[in-house]
């Protein structure tokens, strides 16, 4: 466990500003489940109709072609896809909070949410913060967690049935210590921290 969450810090900080970026995205640039994006997500310009992927089955349209060139090698490079996509986090966070809910140190803190909106938006913050194409529009971790009383050893039980899931799901370590070290970069928050000066 202290091999995983000790993995390099570059990662952390890569992975940590690839959800700024997607933070910080017009709405126009993200495309829809059934139009396409109006403005390029890569430069944000006017997109060119004629220039689209379609990934996840979204179609994403690019001002040019070299925008859609970028845009699908971060998409091939990124830790979301090498997962499996949409598909594996979906699978993952599904496992993932069977053993949750079956943790007698953190079940608690489930009593009175819904479930099935807790799925779904840690559905999306993952596929955020692991570089998938859509932005978290969600909570930030510290407003989220407030006035929960959440100590580190609920947030160690927490990476604990994180990483037994992917294990289950036949992650390599690698890939494991990569995701945990994007979940470790919320722990002050989550926490309820000062912040770090930077």
């Amino acid at each position: 466990m202290k091999l995983i969450l000790s993995y390099c810090a570059s990662v952390i900080l890569v992975l940590s500003l690839l959800v700024n970026a997607a933070l910080a995205l017009d709405p126009a640039s993200i495309a829809g489940e059934t139009q396409a994006n109006t403005l390029c997500p890569v430069s944000n310009k006017a997109v060119n109709p004629a220039i689209t992927v379609v990934y996840e089955g979204r179609t994403w349209a690019f001002a040019e072609e070299a925008c859609k060139t970028q845009w699908e090698k971060a998409r091939a490079e990124s830790l979301y896809q090498q997962l499996g996509g949409k598909a594996a986090i979906d699978a993952a966070v599904e496992a993932f909070y069977v053993k949750v809910l079956a943790d007698e140190r953190v079940k608690h803190f489930f009593d009175d949410v819904s479930m099935e909106k807790q799925r779904r938006k840690q559905k999306e913050f993952l596929s955020a913060a692991l570089g998938g194409p859509l932005p978290w529009t969600g909570k930030d971790m510290r407003k989220a967690h407030a006035g929960m009383e959440i100590k580190e050893e609920h947030f160690n039980a927490i990476a604990e049935n994180l990483v037994a899931t992917l294990k289950d799901l036949k992650i390599s370590d690698e890939m494991i210590g990569k995701v945990i070290a994007v979940v470790a970069t919320t722990k002050d928050d989550v926490l309820n921290r000062p912040k770090k000066a930077e």
